[in-house]
């Protein structure tokens, strides 16, 4: 009896050293590691909240760009970080892209992370020239179908959010197409707008000035909902095409063994953060749309993600390095 005494004496001091630890963190400036580059939307988007995260936690949070290898450089770096709260990984859709296409890859994107909260979600817009004469996507199907020498698409880079978004319409629509990957969105963006490009599926907040402009025709959006940002713009599933969408999103993860605590007040904190009115429209200026997750939920979404991408990966014949 003596033992289970101490031993319960000493659990019960470690669970109130975590409670006033999640009561008084953070108590040194935050560091968040991007794995993309510098102005790019992973890197846009986040930068947006944590302004107001930051006055309302009182500490500063410092963003470290570390691209490379499919996000999965900067990602390696937080799942091998200290479980302490300070080291926060912002990805997307990458995220769980990865597995599929890293045959060694050093982490788990959900066994070695806990999801906190995702930041928004952005469709991907399907935009062709505006000189093809292309109004809906079912025009834009047909003649694409009565093309014997198939089409084009354009791409970030080959197992991006964007090559997937347009091979998931591709086999929903029964195309034959050629994926052209870019180094960059506004590269692959530029090749549709001058004619080269057949079509691409580009975030909202790239594509949207250059449709307003006239520049690109937005077909469709790839959500299970309307983009706020484009309203009159149909989903590809509104346009009849199922198991289209391919959504990209982003989130905020910690190292796997954080603490539920810490992992639950950075949730209510962003989430709150979220809530302002002043990131709520600047977010929507953007094209991102709220995505409201628990923790529990959103680690649920990741692991449902990874097991879906792989699926698409496998069909389309992608190579794992």
């Amino acid at each position: 009896m003596k033992r289970i005494h101490v031993a319960l004496s000493i659990l019960s001091v470690g669970l109130l050293s975590l409670s006033a630890e999640a009561q008084t963190w953070p108590t040194k400036p935050l560091k968040v590691i991007v794995p993309a580059g510098a102005g790019s939307t992973v890197d846009i988007i986040p930068r947006v909240v944590f302004e107001q995260l930051s006055t309302q936690l009182g500490q500063s949070i410092i963003v470290e760009n570390r691209g490379g290898a499919g996000t999965t450089i900067g990602s390696s770096l937080v799942a091998k970080a200290d479980s302490d709260g300070y080291s926060i990984l912002v990805n997307s859709s990458a995220h769980t892209i990865a597995p599929s296409l890293y045959a060694n890859l050093s982490y788990h994107p959900a066994r070695d992370f806990a999801g906190v909260i995702p930041i928004g979600i952005s469709p991907s817009v399907l935009v062709v020239p505006k000189d093809k004469g292309f109004r809906t996507a079912a025009d834009f199907v047909a003649a694409a179908r009565a093309k014997p020498a198939g089409l084009n698409f354009s791409s970030v880079g080959v197992g991006s959010a964007t090559h997937l978004s347009a091979e998931r319409f591709r086999l929903s629509a029964g195309l034959q197409a050629v994926h052209v990957p870019f180094k960059g969105g506004a590269e692959a963006m530029t090749e549709v707008i001058a004619g080269r490009i057949d079509f691409f599926f580009g975030p909202v907040g790239l594509v949207l000035s250059h449709v307003r402009d006239g520049k690109l025709v937005a077909l469709a959006v790839n959500t299970n909902r309307r983009s706020t940002a484009f309203p009159d713009v149909p989903t590809l599933a509104e346009a009849g095409f199922s198991n289209a969408e391919y959504p990209f999103w982003i989130g905020m993860f910690l190292p796997a063994k954080t603490p539920r605590e810490l992992v639950d007040k950075l949730h209510r904190e962003t989430l709150k953060a979220l809530q302002e009115p002043k990131v709520r429209d600047k977010l929507a200026t953007l094209g991102v749309d709220p995505m409201t997750m628990t923790p529990q939920e959103f680690d649920a979404y990741v692991e449902k993600a990874i097991a879906s991408d792989a699926g698409l990966v496998k069909e389309i014949g992608l190579k794992s390095e």
